[in-house]
């Protein structure tokens, strides 16, 4: 395999700025619902980025589960390492890559815990199976065996037997990321690709085109 000649032509559409919104969420609401449409696997699936106290990088995929105008939102477990470096530093960046159409969305912003009600009233929406999960895995933690693991699920699911109502872990919470910063990028040939920038100014936002 010859890394060198692995490559794409891109083509399949433009982003000009008479063709955008002027409000980004919206506009990101336009593409999620755009690529959702075009049977994407996970099109709500985003690479999430966080940096510790020591600034030291960490990156892994998460699902976006809301999205108005104050922001994205995520849930997770607060024990776990994505949790611990929020709470350093909130400074944090998502990607969108949807290969499949030559496009993606960036955004960075801050991150803020979401309050105990919407993260019940999410937590109950949940299928049971994910419920459970959610309070036998202690997340980013080592564990021995894959067996331990489904020994701990087995216990909760004894403790909440079928048709019981689960609990939210107390553990468990979610995050809303304030955006400060949308880029849109569609493929272009020639890699000129059009990428253009949403910067947040006060209540407003300006829009800019950036060179591939």
């Amino acid at each position: 395999m010859d890394l060198g000649d692995m490559r794409e032509t891109y083509g399949l559409g433009e982003l000009l700025e008479e063709q955008v919104d002027a409000d980004p969420v919206k506009q990101f609401g336009h593409w999620l619902a755009q690529a959702a449409d075009a049977g994407l696997h996970e099109p709500n699936a985003m690479v999430l980025a966080t940096a510790d106290a020591d600034g030291k990088p960490s990156a892994r995929t998460v699902l976006l589960k809301g999205l108005d105008e104050r922001g994205l939102v995520f849930y997770t477990n607060q024990q776990s390492r994505k949790a611990d470096d929020l709470a350093a530093n909130p400074a944090c960046a998502l990607v969108f890559p949807w290969h499949a159409m030559e496009r993606q969305v960036r955004v960075e912003g801050t991150a803020t815990k979401l309050p105990s009600d919407e993260v019940d009233a999410y937590f109950a929406s949940r299928p049971r199976g994910s419920q459970l999960g959610a309070w036998a895995s202690q997340q980013s933690q080592p564990v021995d065996s894959r067996e331990e693991l489904d020994l701990q699920y087995e216990s909760y699911e004894r403790q909440w037997p079928e048709g019981t109502e689960i609990s939210t872990p107390y553990f468990w919470g979610g995050y809303r990321i304030e955006p400060a910063t949308f880029e849109f990028w569609q493929g272009r040939t020639g890699r000129l690709h059009d990428r253009l920038q949403y910067k947040r100014s006060g209540a407003t936002w300006q829009l800019q085109r950036l060179q591939p």
